[in-house]
């Protein structure tokens, strides 16, 4: 990490301002009901990073070459055969210009949301207003009420460690405006969510505060059924295809939260490695003062280990800016996946609940109620949203990590040229030269 205190935002002062593909899509339906066993969740997500290959130019290095003379080419060649930019877009929005606002009660930043687009909903064709992360939390929790058959992209986490954490430092408000720009594109991206009234709210009020204060109002239909039903019900099984999705969730989280230990316990040492570093070097530069023919070699060292130094604290910056934000965002990802997967859980146990009722009634019925044909009808609304955005949420986190891991293999190769380089250049100084004649 950078050296020296966090830095500060600008203060505005006492001024306040309102395809993986499906985990059985390698099968057909109805192997997926027929086979004698569900597929193990590490070959359902081995499926996942494996079922389309890197594409590189020419075919990319092949094995037992050298690598390319300059690694900044690397992320250039990779080609993502899952890019979805090709898509027509009616409808954009970023996040940027944070800004610190410190009142008489509390002091908090905000965050300029931009939209432009040409969709009928929106009266006008580009809005700009300031939002603050409560907003943001209040738009998810909304989007949850209204859509919940729909898997709702996560926030950042809200909470900071007191005293490790400073919340109005640069890099950690820059770290989260990158996290909620994401949330919000990913939001725009869905052919459901982008439509959602509370989310064109969201983009285009001037005073939000008047919305929120109008609570459960809005709440649809589905919403409060998801809510109220199922009582001590017990859910008999979940079909194959469910079952497999939550045992795939359950698997993908475990190795991501390991993955990310790991990588801090790793981050940890590589500052603490830094430390030492920057106290060693400056040693030989003080002992050439010393010597005689030593003097060049030693301070020829001195700068090695100073470029080293510089090259390490970019590597851990850029593992700790981009790197873990993405695990991060997964884990809490999969958290929303398996949230949906058990409110689909709920309308089945009470379709099954009233399926039940039925056929306990001693009267004939020429047909099905009509509640029982609501709620299969909400079940299998609540399936086929669920699947679909699971294949959706498979496509974006193939294409992320291949993106991730491109991008830290490329810093890795940069880092350790940048040492290479370092080390090379002292060679010629710690080469003894001909004593002249």
């Amino acid at each position: 990490m950078s050296g020296g205190p966090p830095k500060g935002l600008p203060s505005t002062g006492p001024h306040s301002l309102l395809d993986m593909p499906h985990p059985l899509a390698g099968s057909s339906s109805e192997e997926a009901v027929g086979g004698d066993s569900t597929p193990s969740p590490d070959l359902l997500m081995a499926r996942s990073f494996g079922d389309k290959d890197l594409i590189l130019p020419n075919g990319g290095t092949p094995a037992g070459t050298s690598s390319p003379a300059s690694s900044s080419s690397l992320l250039n060649r990779l080609q993502l055969d899952d890019d979805i930019d090709g898509e027509t877009r009616d409808l954009f929005v970023t996040v940027d210009d944070p800004k610190k606002h410190v009142c008489t009660m509390e002091t908090y930043i905000t965050y300029r949301i931009t939209t432009k687009s040409t969709r009928v909903e929106f009266d006008l064709p580009e809005y700009s207003v300031r939002r603050r992360y409560q907003d943001f939390d209040w738009l998810r929790n909304k989007l949850e009420e209204s859509q919940p058959t729909h898997l709702i992209p996560p926030l950042p986490e809200k909470f900071v460690v007191k005293g490790v954490v400073d919340r109005f430092s640069e890099e950690f408000v820059e770290t989260r405006r990158k996290a909620l720009d994401k949330f919000l594109k990913r939001i725009t991206d869905h052919p459901v969510l982008s439509f959602n009234e509370h989310f064109n709210v969201f983009l285009t009020a001037k005073d939000l505060n008047a919305y929120k204060r109008q609570g459960m109002a809005l709440l649809s239909r589905v919403g409060e059924s998801v809510k109220h039903v199922t009582g001590g019900y017990k859910l008999r099984s979940r079909p194959l295809e469910f079952a497999a999705i939550g045992d795939y969730l359950d698997t993908f989280a475990l190795k991501l939260g390991t993955i990310d230990r790991i990588a801090q316990r790793i981050i940890k040492e590589e500052i603490e490695y830094l430390v030492e570093l920057r106290e060693y070097g400056p040693v030989y530069s003080t002992w050439s003062a010393l010597e005689g023919e030593l003097a060049e070699p030693l301070e020829g060292v001195s700068a090695c280990i100073g470029n080293c130094s510089t090259a390490l604290e970019e590597l851990t910056d850029d593992m700790t800016e981009d790197f873990l934000p993405v695990l991060r965002e997964y884990i809490l990802y999969s958290d929303s996946m398996k949230s949906v997967l058990k409110k689909r859980d709920q309308v089945q146990a009470e379709y099954e609940a009233k399926l039940e009722a039925v056929a306990l009634r001693k009267e004939d019925r020429p047909k099905v109620p009509a509640d029982v044909e609501k709620c299969q009808d909400r079940m299998e609304c609540f399936n086929a949203d669920l699947k679909a955005d699971m294949e959706r949420w498979q496509s974006n986190k193939r294409q992320d990590f291949r993106q991730l891991l491109m991008g830290m293999a490329d810093r890795n190769i940069q880092y350790y040229e940048k040492c290479l380089m370092a080390w090379e250049s002292i060679i010629p100084l710690l080469q003894e030269k001909p004593e002249a004649k």
